[in-house]
């Protein structure tokens, strides 16, 4: 009975201490939410109405009410950067650095967002060096990102590569791919310098750190054609079949050429027509076309084409069939012919493109590196008919 007489009392004082500390947290968040300003729920409200030019205005006041508002700097800074005003995120964000009372974590965030800023204004030696002050920090892996995206930007070859491997070693992702091609940009360079001797060496080490990479075989095969050693060139390109088949179409005029420059244009053709059979392309087509009507006439390019459209259906093949027919028909069906030709001939140059397996970003000729979103071999060496009818 005891017992139940002590909970008795103490069951309402326990209640009471209850309802005052609530009233107190009450009062207090009350209190906080009169003080912040109402532009402040008026911007909230803007960027929920997807309203970003009103909400830019109404938190720019509460800036200029309560200049202590970090948090705000840096959502103003990020808003003034997507709508591309670089010059007033730029502004916002040095403000913040130049700030006594920041916290280290906090200089380095605003720091970092500076660097973005510098990056998207192009200003990109500003942005080199806010990022490179962020390389032995907590930052340091989206530090090395943004470095490797502007050494690239620069065509700072060398300095991409050491930073693709540094990144490579506390990130975890290999770079392989990228490192052996900024090697193939950096060959590329020294031949147009007429250093040839310089560019194989940077090749034998693209090939070193990335076994597949074709780029370097194609690259090889021009020097040798340069330098006259025809044999050597073809040997080199011949390798990328041990590398990545499909990408023998690109050097399918080179070797048609070369074996041209041999004097055994028949022994070049059969070679061509083998990898037609193994990794059929409407590239390699075209060229065996070409080849096969120059070497045996219309009446054999006629029968390869027929014959390969027979295997795979496509727009293309079908254009240079009409074209070995034209070539053979009589006067008077020729102007049918010709007819039906053009305006297949039309809709094919439409289709006939690359496409970014990335970005999805269509061209005409063959990039190693996508000029829209910036990624390496992201570009199937297929035209994109040949690529839906495979998909």
């Amino acid at each position: 009975m005891e017992y139940e007489y002590w909970w008795l009392l103490g069951f309402p004082a326990f209640f009471g201490l209850g309802w005052l500390a609530a009233r107190v947290d009450l009062k207090h968040l009350l209190s906080e939410s009169r003080s912040v300003p109402k532009s402040y729920f008026r911007g909230l409200n803007f960027l929920l109405n997807e309203e970003p030019d009103k909400a830019i205005e109404a938190f720019v006041e509460v800036v200029k009410v309560d200049p202590e508002t970090v948090e705000l700097h840096f959502a103003l800074g990020s808003l003034f950067r997507r709508r591309g005003e670089s010059d007033r995120a730029i502004r916002m964000h040095r403000n913040l650095l130049e700030r006594s009372d920041l916290g280290d974590e906090q200089r380095l965030l605003a720091l970092h967002e500076l660097g973005q800023d510098y990056l998207k204004a192009g200003l990109l030696d500003r942005a080199e060096e806010a990022f490179g002050r962020l390389r032995n920090t907590p930052m340091r892996v989206d530090a090395l990102r943004f470095l490797l995206e502007i050494f690239q930007q620069e065509k700072e070859w060398e300095k991409a590569i050491e930073a693709a491997r540094e990144l490579e070693s506390v990130g975890g992702a290999s770079r392989q791919k990228e490192i052996s091609h900024y090697l193939c940009e950096l060959a590329s360079s020294e031949v147009t310098r007429s250093r040839p001797e310089q560019a194989q060496l940077h090749l034998a080490e693209a090939i070193a750190v990335n076994r597949k990479c074709v780029r370097a075989n194609v690259i090889l095969g021009d020097i040798y054609v340069n330098s006259g050693a025809f044999e050597s060139a073809i040997d080199a390109w011949q390798r990328i079949e041990q590398q990545q088949p499909a990408y023998m179409s690109l050097v399918a005029q080179r070797l048609v050429d070369v074996h041209g420059h041999l004097g055994h244009m028949e022994r070049g053709l059969t070679l061509l027509c083998g990898y037609l059979e193994r990794y059929p392309s409407l590239d390699m087509l075209d060229v065996a076309f070409q080849t096969t009507l120059e070497v045996s006439g219309a009446n054999a390019a006629y029968r390869l084409v027929k014959e390969e459209l027979r295997r795979s259906p496509t727009l293309l093949g079908l254009d240079r069939l009409l074209e070995a027919q034209i070539l053979s028909a009589s006067v008077e069906k020729r102007g049918d012919l010709e007819l039906i030709r053009n305006l297949v001939h039309g809709h094919t140059r439409r289709i006939a493109r690359f496409r970014c397996d990335a970005c999805g970003f269509k061209a005409r000729q063959f990039y190693w590196h996508c000029p829209a979103c910036g990624g390496w071999e992201t570009y199937p060496p297929r035209r994109t008919e040949e690529s839906e009818l495979t998909a």
